[in-house]
């Protein structure tokens, strides 16, 4: 873990870099790019420094431990990065702005209702699963689904996600970002608005960025490596 607000700018400084190379070789405005610093397991101060240097994109992965952050800063754009739980979703409706996991089921039914009830829209990326192995949607399902999802009062969706495996080198994950990105390219002839793609994390961002990735989720690559929990 860190110890100061220098090094987490130092950081910052060094995958803003990696990112805006990786724009460079694939011809893309760095600009298009947003950083969502993944906060599992870091402690509330050096939250602070994340917001200091201006990291304003939060991402948690479970409920409990987001609830205690987002009173501490309410001024952060929160994102739920975990996998969305019925029991759990009216609260993720209540303090996320974006919800990365969006699948069918009760938890989304819940998730648009209370925030619908709470006069609120929540922005959505349905999360897809191309290993056959993970939480999410089949690639083939995908089309359907964001019909449907598209129609939930209370959510806007806006595009897709979803978890390579963590790979030995960064370019093994460069298939399954392929993949992510032509889906969702297929899904906007039934969705115009699709156009996210949540992908990429501190093993591999610069391969996502190449292909095509508008929000990189950045955890250990920011923060450094933090004991493992579950809240």
């Amino acid at each position: 873990m860190i110890d100061s607000r220098t090094a987490l700018e130092d950081r910052l400084e060094e995958v803003r870099s990696r990112i805006g190379s990786a724009c460079r070789r694939a011809g893309r405005d760095p600009g298009e790019v947003r950083v969502v610093a993944v906060t599992k397991g870091v402690p509330a101060n050096v939250v602070g420094w994340a917001l200091e240097a201006g990291l304003i994109d939060l991402g948690e992965n479970y409920v409990k431990e987001m609830a205690t952050k987002a009173r501490a800063y309410p001024d952060a754009t929160w994102h739920y990065v975990g996998a969305l739980q019925g029991g759990s979703a009216h609260r993720v409706a209540d303090l996320a702005t974006v919800v990365h996991s969006l699948v069918p089921g009760k938890a989304a039914s819940r998730l648009a209702g209370r925030a619908e009830r709470n006069g609120k829209v929540v922005t959505a990326m349905i999360q897809v699963d191309l290993t056959g192995r993970r939480a999410g949607l089949a690639p083939e399902a995908v089309s359907a689904f964001a019909r449907e999802a598209a129609a939930m009062p209370g959510i806007h969706l806006r595009g897709l996600m979803t978890l390579a495996p963590m790979p030995e080198r960064a370019e093994d994950s460069r298939p399954h970002f392929r993949k992510l990105r032509e889906l969702r390219n297929k899904a906007r002839e039934e969705v115009e608005a699709l156009d996210e793609l949540s992908m990429g994390m501190s093993a591999d961002y610069e391969v996502a960025v190449e292909e095509g990735a508008t929000i990189v989720r950045i955890g250990t690559a920011l923060f450094g490596e933090r004991p493992l929990t579950r809240v």
